[in-house]
């Protein structure tokens, strides 16, 4: 197991220790995993760190050189905005993982942020002449932002929400690869000066300019097929995956629609003003980040949650303490003379006694913004989970999933005392690292009884934030409950089966007692009648030697008819064939015998690979039922039908007879019928088969969980 956090935890859910770690971290295993981590924090401190230093220098030479305005430079303010926006995003993300489209949002943030500092840089060499400029360094501002920008809108609205990629998706990601990188070609090798790789080859730029004009109706038709893709997800995914993709995929038509000015100027010589591009960009800017954010949340993606809900409360809280304390100051003020200090000290103290209340008010409301109804929603997926499970092993199969599901987990794993450890199920492959943080392990306890543990693991790249341990800590009291219900369901499992092995072994005790010593006793007694019948013989003669004779050979008859029943008694309490678990070769040899009798048994039946007790049970069950159609159903034909699915054996013995009397009552087979199938933990129901007919017929259904597989 890795590292984990360890919370104590009682049946009703009070704190018995601290968090401690549950198991040393072996360094030798976990080392490459630490490393990679180590290597998230640096990429994203990077990022960080480039973005910052290059839009705080910007915009320090753009207010330096103070160049006239020109409607151009609604670019570089665009470029100033991406590159704020998507550089703290990007660090946001890789602190938590290194997904595609955390990349990405860092190629927009790096990229964008260049060529802000490019072109403000131009403005300064422009205002200072004397100061170092060349044309390679100005057409920064003309390459830098292309891939960062064109795979936010061609690239990045497929890769959400996270999910393993289907084969379509993979074939438009990789045509909004090639149009980046074509684009970027082009843009490296911009002529007039500005280019970053020169370009010599008549073909090459003849090629480029035939290509260039429609890398922009490219990137918009791109962007609408992405956002087509989304709403088609939309209506695909499931729920829990659905989040805001409607929001993603609006924010992602009002960025392709962005480019759409400078898609219709070159390709087909349409006069678009100058500033509307931009603008619609930055329009857009200020929605898509949002939409992306709306997913990221509502799907609690990355781990941002936590983070952004304290950044949230940290900058409206500030607000409303800032404008509180301005507004009261000048409205008491006004009432009070100039020089006196009571204003501030008045709106101090109040402040700082409502400051907890407000602050309480605003968490509540943020935590609605950014994680919805998710309290509604688990405690809604459990109960769902609950009512569709049949024991209470499988419940807390059910709640793990639930939980897993609801909190977005890659799995949650209930342990019970005493049972052997078992590998947690995770879900499907993950694009990512193999593992994610550290497990949260909650120890489940009834008083001072350990009942077992609550295993919780993040999804790759992630970690278990503050929210969710106090959920799981919230339900620990819920999983308690249903751990003692499994550990009880458990040990009368097993009483029920050392009870059937006991039944079981008193049965084959009588099958060897009525066949090896009452059958031979009885078919020795049937021989010592014949050795009196053939000493009689020779004075048959004799009237009262006759009938004696014939007295004689009924008693032999009855005798030998005695002993063939008591050898099938005797097979019938534990036939031979049952040794092995195999079910349908007893059940086949039950209607050759029945056949012989005169009663018609159709068998339909897959092979059950059964544990002997619980095959004993069975064929016991199904050997009185067709026993009873022989001796009351007056028909001369049954039907045995074995079914496996759903984790559930089905065994049904049906007749077209006279039916069941109504009430029934119960005889001693009925009983022995009913105590076999409450040895082996199943459910046994007698009905009438089909009651609006003169003949209703007889069904009896016998219905036993099994683990899969069974069936062969």
């Amino acid at each position: 197991m890795p590292d984990a956090r360890r919370l104590g935890l009682t049946g009703s859910g009070q704190v018995d220790g601290e968090v401690v770690p549950a198991i040393a971290p072996d360094p030798a295993a976990a080392g490459p995993a630490a490393g990679t981590g180590h290597r998230w924090r640096i990429a994203a401190w990077a990022v960080l760190t480039s973005t910052s230093g290059l839009t705080t220098a910007s915009v320090v030479a753009w207010c330096a050189a103070a160049p006239p305005w020109h409607p151009w430079m609604l670019y570089t303010l665009v470029d100033l905005v991406v590159g704020a926006v998507y550089g703290v995003v990007a660090w946001l993300t890789l602190l938590r993982r290194t997904h595609l489209a955390a990349w990405i949002m860092a190629a927009a943030g790096v990229g964008g942020s260049l060529s802000a500092a490019a072109a403000c840089w131009g403005m300064v060499a422009y205002r200072w002449p004397d100061l170092w400029m060349t044309g390679q360094l100005a057409g920064v501002a003309y390459w830098a932002w292309v891939p960062g920008f064109y795979a936010l809108v061609v690239v990045l609205p497929w890769l959400l929400p996270v999910r393993p990629l289907d084969r379509s998706t993979r074939v438009a990601v990789g045509v909004g690869a090639v149009l980046i990188v074509v684009a970027q070609a082009c843009a490296l090798t911009l002529p007039g000066g500005l280019h970053a790789i020169p370009l010599t080859d008549a073909t090459l730029l003849a090629a480029r300019a035939a290509v260039d004009p429609w890398l922009e109706p490219a990137l918009v038709v791109l962007g609408v097929a992405a956002a087509v893709g989304v709403l088609a997800r939309r209506r695909t995914l499931p729920r829990q995956q659905r989040h805001g993709l409607g929001w993603l995929a609006i924010g992602t038509l009002l960025l392709a629609a962005a480019f759409l000015p400078l898609a219709l100027n070159p390709a087909f010589q349409v006069a678009v003003p100058v500033p509307f591009a931009p603008l619609l960009m930055l329009g857009a800017q200020a929605f898509f980040p949002a939409s992306v954010l709306v997913v990221v949340l509502r799907q609690r993606l990355w781990g941002l949650e936590l983070t952004i809900r304290r950044t949230l409360v940290w900058a409206l809280m500030t607000g409303l303490v800032i404008s509180a304390y301005v507004v009261g100051v000048l409205l008491l003020g006004a009432v009070t003379p100039a020089t006196s200090a009571v204003p501030e000290a008045v709106v101090t103290a109040l402040l700082a006694a409502g400051f907890q209340p407000a602050r309480a008010w605003v968490q509540r409301r943020v935590d609605r913004l950014v994680h919805g109804d998710d309290g509604q929603r688990l405690i809604r997926q459990v109960a769902d989970r609950l009512r569709a499970a049949e024991r209470s092993t499988r419940m807390l199969d059910a709640v793990a999933d639930g939980i897993a599901d609801s909190l977005r987990l890659a799995a949650v794993a209930v342990t019970l005392t005493g049972a052997p450890p078992v590998p947690p199920r995770r879900p499907p492959a993950w694009d990512g690292p193999a593992a994610g943080g550290p497990a949260l392990v909650v120890c489940l306890a009834s008083g001072n009884r350990p009942v077992g543990e609550l295993w919780a693991w993040p999804r790759p790249g992630e970690r278990l934030d503050g929210r969710t341990a106090a959920l799981l800590h919230d339900l620990a009291p819920v999983v308690t409950a249903l751990a003692e219900l499994a550990l009880a369901q458990r040990d009368l499992d097993r009483s029920r089966v050392r009870l059937a092995q006991s039944r079981d072994e008193e049965r084959r005790k009588l099958r060897r007692d009525l066949h090896d010593d009452l059958g031979p006793a009885i078919s020795g007694v049937a021989l010592a009648l014949t050795a009196g019948r053939n000493m009689l013989r020779p004075h048959r003669c004799l009237p009262e030697i006759t009938a004696a004779d014939d007295l004689l050979g009924q008693l032999v008859a009855e005798m030998d008819r005695q002993a063939t029943g008591i050898r099938e008694i005797a097979r019938d309490l534990v036939p031979p064939l049952l040794e092995g678990g195999g079910l349908r070769p007893a059940l086949y040899r039950l209607r050759e015998r029945y056949a012989d009798a005169g009663l018609t048994v159709l068998v339909r039946a897959s092979e059950v690979a059964l544990p002997e007790t619980v095959a004993t049970a069975v064929y016991g069950i199904v050997g009185e039922a067709v026993r009873n159609v022989r001796r009351h159903a007056g028909v001369d034909r049954c039907a045995i039908d074995v079914s496996v699915g759903s984790g559930r054996l089905v065994v049904c013995v049906t007749d077209e007879g006279v039916g069941i009397p109504a009430p029934l009552v119960a005889g001693v087979g009925t009983a022995s019928m009913r105590e076999r199938a409450e040895g082996i933990g199943a459910a046994l129901t007698i009905a009438r088969a089909n009651p609006e007919h003169a003949r209703p017929g007889t069904t009896v259904q016998l219905v036993l969980p099994v683990p899969a597989p069974v069936a062969h």
